[in-house]
């Protein structure tokens, strides 16, 4: 099929000791999922409240390729489980971070207060030319043209390995066109984690060229099955009786949040991000 598979794992030098703020590069794809709320509710600080209707909050994924930031280059995947309100607009709160950099992942862990965890991304790359020729599309991960690409996302937790999902990109406009050139703010709460116990909030400053393109498929090869939801939400893996530790049941409802169902995705191209310093949120 004129495949090749790759494994992308970073160990850059770190450059954040220049200071806020920080300054990133590359692109992404930016994913809209409907989150059952009690799933997002089970990540959220009781002292902030879910932005929710029917059931459900806005949250999802944001999948990233860095060619230039202070850790170098590196992938980034973040778990967003939903969006809390910050009057007068509102904030989006991430349930796991995921890079292939130990300097990103210590910088999100102390720094940002993000629950960061070190992960492998394994590339597959398959070319549109042994598809049919109405399935050739531009995959936005790869600079190449004509190519597409299946991501499996391994954490790394001493000398072990846990899947937590396969991600098929999706085959984008076979032009050259990459939208129109946006600037937009993203804010987020973080922190409350065993490395960051105070709540944080911090802004993403980005500017990209950005498109509309069809969902990413995501998948996890482990079957999990959920208990039926209560105040305090469980999650078992097929087969196992023993209750999760509470790291396993956090990671698994974010695998929970990556196979809901999608509802758009943005490419972002050309994608310049500016990481402000957290300021601390009085509670």
């Amino acid at each position: 099929m004129g495949e090749s598979a790759t494994t992308s794992y970073s160990s850059s030098p770190s450059g954040y000791g220049i200071g806020p703020p920080w300054l990133f590069r590359g692109r992404a794809l930016y994913q809209l999922h409907l989150v059952k709320a009690e799933i997002a509710r089970a990540f959220i600080p009781k002292e902030l409240k879910l932005v929710e209707a029917f059931g459900y909050t806005l949250g999802g994924l944001f999948l990233a390729h860095y060619d230039d930031s202070p850790a170098g280059v590196f992938d980034e995947l973040v778990v967003i489980a939903g969006i809390v309100w910050n009057p007068p607009t509102s904030c989006a709160w991430a349930s796991r971070v995921l890079v292939n950099s130990h300097e990103a992942c210590r910088h999100g862990r102390k720094e940002i207060g993000l629950p960061s965890h070190v992960a492998i991304f394994s590339k597959r790359d398959a070319k549109a030319s042994d598809q049919p020729l109405y399935k050739q599309r531009t995959s936005f991960i790869h600079s190449k043209p004509k190519e597409h690409s299946e991501i499996q996302v391994l954490e790394m937790e001493d000398y072990s390995q846990t899947s937590i999902c396969n991600i098929s990109l999706p085959f984008a406009a076979g032009d050259c066109w990459m939208g129109p050139k946006i600037r937009i703010s993203l804010p987020s709460f973080s922190g409350q984690t065993t490395h960051n116990p105070q709540l944080l909030k911090y802004s993403c400053q980005i500017e990209c060229r950005v498109r509309a393109v069809k969902s990413a498929k995501v998948s996890r090869p482990r079957i999990i099955q959920l208990d039926e939801f209560s105040n305090d939400i469980r999650a078992k893996e097929k087969n196992v009786d023993d209750r999760l530790s509470t790291e396993n049941e956090e990671r698994d409802r974010s695998i929970a949040v990556l196979l809901s169902k999608p509802i758009m995705a943005l490419e972002f191209n050309l994608l310049k991000m500016q990481v402000e310093a957290p300021t601390v949120v009085a509670t």
